[in-house]
């Protein structure tokens, strides 16, 4: 009886997963021991030696899988939802860091991230089939709310960028295909006096010229994105630094009026008052001197 009462909880032991007492095999076998000459039992091997084998044949009962043991929360379009969900944010993710440096994620990632959210759209507020909504099991199902962080995240990343600034619905602005065509022509200039920076700072001015102007319109109508901002900064160092270039003299002149103009304001505002101030002392003193002489006249007609 006290054999059976050890080999049941053995075996429960076993079922649970629990640390292993150490009781022999020989403890709960059902076969006869085996019987030496000199009268002696020969034992089986102790539980020691056999755990390992019984591990490698009854892993399953040291590991319940929680699948087997938790019921399933998704039915089966909740759940294609949710693998869509994850491929199209590995492929959103990989296009960021593919055009991290330069900076163009912008101009080729905007497809994958109409994706993302299209995808995210269908599982926190469209209806599927029969109307099923995946809101609750796959949003709020836990404390995390995992999708909804991983998609918030990329969404601040986009909105911080600017690159809605860049797109017209689903494809890239006028203004912003415009503007990569005149970089292009200024780079292309650079490109071709490579080797010879005084002919590159004359005949490439124009062009450089052009394109500066066009970035300070899109900047005052706010129409810039960082894939925009990142290639002006790009073609500026290049110009100024890397090829040494500035614009002429001439160019510069009205910034030097303007500058010498403000630097003269204080002077003719201080010369101005002064004057002014002279010019009211004048006229209080002249009624003192006229009430003088009135009473200098009546003085005389008196004694007179």
């Amino acid at each position: 009886m006290g054999y059976s009462l050890k080999c049941a909880f053995l075996i429960a032991c076993l079922f649970a997963g629990w640390a292993v007492t150490p009781i022999s095999v020989a403890e709960c076998s059902v076969y006869p021991l085996e019987v030496n000459g000199d009268g002696t039992q020969n034992l089986p091997l102790s539980m020691d030696s056999v755990l390992p084998s019984l591990q490698k044949s009854w892993g399953f009962f040291y590991s319940l899988s929680l699948s087997s043991t938790f019921p399933d929360e998704l039915n089966e379009y909740c759940t294609e939802l949710l693998h869509v969900f994850g491929q199209r944010y590995d492929a959103f993710a990989n296009c960021l860091v593919s055009y991290a440096r330069p900076v163009k994620i912008c101009e080729n990632c905007y497809p994958a991230f109409n994706n993302l959210g299209e995808i995210y759209k269908n599982i926190s507020e469209n209806l599927g089939p029969g109307n099923v909504s995946c809101h609750d099991s796959l949003m709020r199902s836990d404390r995390l709310m995992l999708l909804y962080t991983l998609f918030s995240k990329f969404d601040e990343i986009w909105t911080i960028a600017g690159c809605q600034q860049c797109l017209a619905e689903t494809s890239l602005s006028n203004d912003t295909l415009f503007f990569m065509g005149t970089l292009n022509l200024s780079l292309s200039c650079f490109e071709k006096y490579q080797g010879n920076h005084s002919e590159l700072c004359k005949d490439c001015k124009v062009s450089y010229k052009r394109l500066n102007e066009l970035y300070g319109r899109m900047e005052k109508n706010h129409t810039l994105c960082i894939d925009i901002e990142d290639a002006m900064n790009m073609t500026r160092r290049l110009w100024s630094t890397n090829f040494g270039c500035s614009f002429p003299r001439e160019e510069t002149v009205p910034v030097i009026a303007v500058s010498s103009f403000m630097l003269f304001l204080p002077i003719i505002f201080y010369l101005s008052s002064f004057l002014h101030s002279e010019q009211k002392k004048r006229k209080l003193i002249h009624p003192k001197r006229a009430k003088s002489s009135s009473n200098l006249i009546n003085i005389q007609d008196k004694f007179s």
